[in-house]
Order: C-alpha cells, then structure tokens, then sequence
C-alpha cells in the first residue's frame, strides 16, 4: 500500500536535506514534486490542492532546529498534515444497553460486503461479543449461501428467513430472534449493486428505517480510488454514515481513497481491510497510517499483532531456553509458525521504521520463505534439529532432496539459525518493543541473508576479497 507515494515522499526529503533554511523556493519547488505523485496516487484534486497549501504555509520560513536537518522537520510537517487529512478517528464501537446493538453494512456489489460481514463478526468474537449475522441481500444468486458459509467459518450465529422475498422484514425479525437468543451485536448485509441506483438506495433507506441501526458502515473498494469516495458521498446523503469500511487496502498500492475519504465526506475510515483471511481486518489509526506512508513504519500495530500471535506462556518457555543456550530448531520453526499469524514476512518488514522504502531488501521475500524453511527442518532428524552443527556435506545433500531445495539452502538456514540464537539469547530479557527495535538491525544487518528462497541469492554473490583470493589463485595455477 502507498508504495508509489512513499517512494515520491522519500525522494523529496532526500532532496531537501543537507539545506540550512526551507526557503519558499524550495518548499514549492519540493511540493509540486508531492502534488503530482498525490494526483497520481488518484487523491481527489481539491484535497490535493488543500493539503499541498497547508504544507507550504507551515514550512516557508520555518528555521531548522539544530539538532535536525530541512528535510526531518518536513517530515514531521508533512505527518502532521497527513494525519490531520485522515482523521481524527473513533475506531471503538460503542455497545448500546440494553442490547443488541444493531449495525448496518451497505456498499457496491463487488465491494467485499458480505466478505467484510464474517470479517466484523470475528473481530466482534475477539471483543468478547456474540454477533448475529442476517442475510438481507435477497437479489444476489447465492449471496444468502455465502453469508451462511462466512457465518460457520468465524463461529458467529447465522439469520435467515426462508422464501422471504422482503428484506425489510428480515431485518426486523432478525432483532427480534437477536433479543431472544441472547445475541448482543445484529450485523446486517444488504444488497448492492454494480452501480448506485435508486431502487438500491431506496432499499437501503428503508431497512435503516425500520432497525434504527446505530452504526452504518460503508464498505467500499479501496482500489477503485476516487470511484470510493464518490460512492461514499453519495450514500451518507441518503443513510447517514458512521465510517467507512475499506477493502482490499492491501492490494491498493495508490491510497487516494484513504487520503481522499475523510477529507471529502466528512466521514471516517473505521476499519481495513488487509488480506483475505477472517482476521485481516484492522482498526484505521491515521497517525500510523501517516507513518507508513511516510516510510516510517508502524512499530505499535507490529507490537499488538505480535501480542495477539504468540501466546503468553508459550513465550516464557521460549525465553527460557533462549536465556539457557537450548533453543533447538524445532523451537525455531514453531516460533517461524507463530510469526506467520501476523502476516507475510514482506508485509511484517514494512511495518519497521525505514524498510518501508527498502524496495531492495522487500522484493526478497516471496512469501514462500516459511514453507521452503519448514520443509528442510522437517527433512531433518529429531538428533539434527537438536544439534544443527553437526549437518555436514553429506546430511546437507540428503535434507535437501528430502526438501526439495539445493545444498545451499540447507547451509543458509542453519546459518540463520545460528546467528538468530545468538542474537534470541540477547533478546531473552528484553521489552517487545525493544525486541522490535533489535528485530530491525537484524534485517538491516543481514541476519535474513541465510534464508532459503529468493533470498539465498544474496548469499552467493562474492565479496571483493574473495575475487581477489579467486583471482590470485588462478594465477598461481598458471
């Protein structure tokens, strides 16, 4: 996500730095750079224009703090801005007493509605909640089947009413078996279109009627950049929105509609959608997002997924061993398991400050590294995993046809390993967030290097004191 803009955004603060003063010239200059990439990022024109004059009224004059350079103190301008376009945000639901509290969820067919439904309901369970999911999207061929299914795949209760062809009425008996089956959340999904039409608006307007929703979110496309938001606008004329839903936040790598939202509807974005799984739905914070799109990362949502991965007593075994030199590579791939809860590593990486723009050190991951590295561990005995100095040439030879992979990966692993113990022993008694500050210098040092997959590349490529030993040796043979 941001990809594009982040690049532009760093290149500008490049440019700026090694400057004693942000002059006029210079902010204007720097922002023309920005107001092209943002109206190529498909941000709306008018929030374009508003953002890129703040700035330049902020920055001009502004004289440089001694201990920063031009280019930081844009930066902390720019952030400011950033966050100020995209919020403030309420992300909490507020849970009516008594309840159920009723939420409706409108949108566009092809959005990722009812996907978004099983979504909300998960993160609902996860509150402590018990959600009832009604199925009141009566046009769409199976769109009842696939709620049912989303339903049974989180765990929450499912509402149907059988050879009812008035939604409205569903939505009505559907607070009503809520109430009476102790259900305390009613999300309803409603009918979309390919494109707003009034018998769709009607419809929506009519259900929001007769439930008196007390949230109404709009769950919109993310990739389809200002289509979002004019979609946006145009349904909170009609319902009312309380915030916005965006999906496939992962795939966008513009961010117009993110950036464009808040600032044109008057609306919040509540939630994100960043990946197919159930739980790939994550609260919208605009100073983070700022973060990341200024390439500094989000270190606090890589702490709270961290927290939400890896359990709390399994974590203190773990430490232990660390702390006593027996972490064995069987705990390694466990921990490896435990890591991929939280995403692929790629995705894990640009949440760190600075790997966001590391475009060289990301497009080395492939999101194949766990499997090809449980492959080769589950190639080895119980006595290899225990002990992995004693892999030599010919156990190396036969884990790697077991695993499917070259000698070499074998050797990068077990390379990894040994430098991430090492470096586990020291983490034994640190703070998460120290561990993610210290998870950082291992990726920027090279501790990934060993790694199989497309990264062992790196591992191959030879140092200039190599080719000179090669070179001379080659003359000696002579």
């Amino acid at each position: 996500m941001f990809e594009a803009l982040s690049e532009k955004f760093s290149d500008v603060f490049r440019q700026m730095s090694g400057r004693g003063r942000i002059s006029e010239d210079n902010v204007r200059e720097a922002m023309r750079e920005v107001r092209t990439a943002l109206l190529e990022a498909d941000v709306h024109y008018q929030v374009v224009k508003k953002f890129c004059d703040d700035v330049v009224a902020k920055a001009v004059g502004t004289d440089v703090i001694k201990s920063l350079h031009p280019g930081q103190l844009m930066v902390k301008i720019v952030q400011d801005e950033l966050t100020e376009l995209m919020g403030p945000v309420d992300t909490r639901i507020y849970f009516v007493s008594p309840p159920p509290t009723i939420i409706m969820m409108a949108g566009l067919q092809g959005s990722g509605k009812t996907t978004t439904c099983g979504k909300l309901g998960k993160y609902l369970l996860s509150k402590g909640k018990k959600p009832l999911l009604v199925a009141c999207d009566l046009q769409r061929p199976a769109a009842i089947e696939q709620l049912s299914v989303v339903a049974g795949q989180v765990g929450a209760q499912f509402f149907r009413v059988e050879g009812e062809t008035n939604p409205v009425k569903v939505a009505r008996k559907a607070v009503q078996h809520a109430e009476s089956t102790g259900c305390d959340v009613v999300v309803i999904d409603t009918a979309g279109r390919l494109h707003i039409d009034e018998e769709m608006m009607q419809q929506a307007e009519d259900i929001a009627t007769a439930t008196q929703p007390h949230q109404i979110y709009l769950v919109c496309d993310a990739m389809t950049g200002q289509d979002a938001v004019n979609s946006a606008k145009e349904f909170n004329e009609r319902l009312e929105l309380d915030g916005v839903i965006l999906t496939k936040f992962d795939s966008d790598a513009r961010g117009g509609a993110a950036l464009s939202v808040k600032a044109v509807t008057g609306k919040p974005i509540k939630f994100i959608g960043v990946g197919e799984k159930f739980d790939a739905l994550e609260e919208f914070h605009p100073d983070r997002m700022a973060g990341r799109i200024l390439g500094m990362g989000d270190v606090v949502s890589l702490v709270e997924k961290a927290q939400e991965a890896f359990d709390e007593q399994q974590q203190a075994k773990m430490q232990e061993k660390m702390a006593k030199g027996k972490f064995t590579l069987a705990d390694f791939m466990q921990q490896m398991k435990q890591m991929q809860k939280m995403g692929p590593m790629k995705q894990i990486l640009k949440m760190l400050p600075g790997m966001g723009g590391n475009s060289e050190m990301l497009n080395m991951f492939d999101g194949n590294e766990f499997k090809q590295m449980e492959a080769i561990i589950q190639s080895m005995t119980p006595t290899e995993r225990d002990d992995p100095t004693m892999i030599e040439a010919n156990r190396r030879r036969r884990i790697a046809r077991g695993s499917g992979t070259q000698p070499q990966d074998v050797s990068g692993l077990v390379k990894s390993f040994t430098q991430a113990s090492g470096m586990m022993k020291q983490m034994a008694g640190m703070g998460m967030r120290d561990r993610m500050s210290f998870a950082k210098q291992m990726a920027e040092g090279g501790m990934m290097g060993g790694m199989p997959g497309k990264v062992k590349q790196r591992s191959k490529r030879l140092t200039k004191k190599d080719r000179e030993r090669k070179k001379k040796g080659r003359k000696r043979r002579r």
